[in-house]
């Protein structure tokens, strides 16, 4: 029963997640916010914190500057975030288990990007529907859930991945990789957060 409540909460929060990527309302995608939130549904709170922290000054170079769509962080938060905690349960560092799932968000920002543009793509079709006729907000809904259904997919395919396939895979991988990958997870976040300052001191 515990495992099965644990379950609907994350696919809750990546469904919110999903959508907040759109809304920006209450920034539930940020995150500082997607990975704390899942950590603290699968009673790894400070984990999920730590991961949360450091995706974000990854993600604070990031923005969608006109038609230009900035790599999406609210499917690398979740996925990250449920990597992380399938990481958790091996017998490895819990320093190197977040180190990889900070490497691993970036690629999958990138796949992230690409199923936004193909919800966007769909929501095309559901304007033109919205000029033929009055039921405006219900395909509203529909392309809003749309983005939630575009995290929930790979979030419910990546849950039902058993924990053990996923720990022995990770344990396999040599410490030297860990270490590496430990080492740049730093550097990405300081990259990140240069960006940013960078912008804010230029004339």
């Amino acid at each position: 029963m515990r495992m099965f409540m644990q379950f609907i909460l994350v696919l809750l929060v990546a469904f919110v997640a999903g959508i907040e990527g759109i809304l920006d309302e209450f920034e539930f995608h940020q995150p500082i916010v997607a990975c704390t939130l899942i950590g603290l549904v699968t009673n790894h709170l400070a984990e999920g914190l730590l991961l949360g922290g450091s995706l974000q000054l990854i993600a604070l170079g990031w923005a969608n500057i006109g038609a230009a769509v900035a790599p999406d962080v609210c499917l690398a938060s979740v996925i990250s975030s449920i990597l992380m905690v399938h990481g958790l349960n091996s017998a490895i560092d819990t320093r190197y288990v977040i180190a990889i799932s900070i490497a691993l968000a970036i690629p999958l920002s990138l796949v992230g990007l690409s199923l936004t543009k193909v919800c966007r793509n769909l929501a095309i079709k559901l304007v033109h529907k919205m000029d033929e006729t009055k039921k405006v907000s219900y395909y509203q809904w529909i392309g809003i859930c749309m983005q939630g259904i575009r995290v929930l997919i790979p979030t419910i395919v990546l849950l039902l991945i058993p924990s053990t396939v996923i720990c022995s895979i990770l344990e396999v991988i040599p410490v030297s990789i860990y270490k590496g990958l430990l080492i740049g997870s730093g550097v990405v976040c300081v990259v990140g957060f240069a960006i940013v300052a960078n912008v804010l001191g230029s004339k």
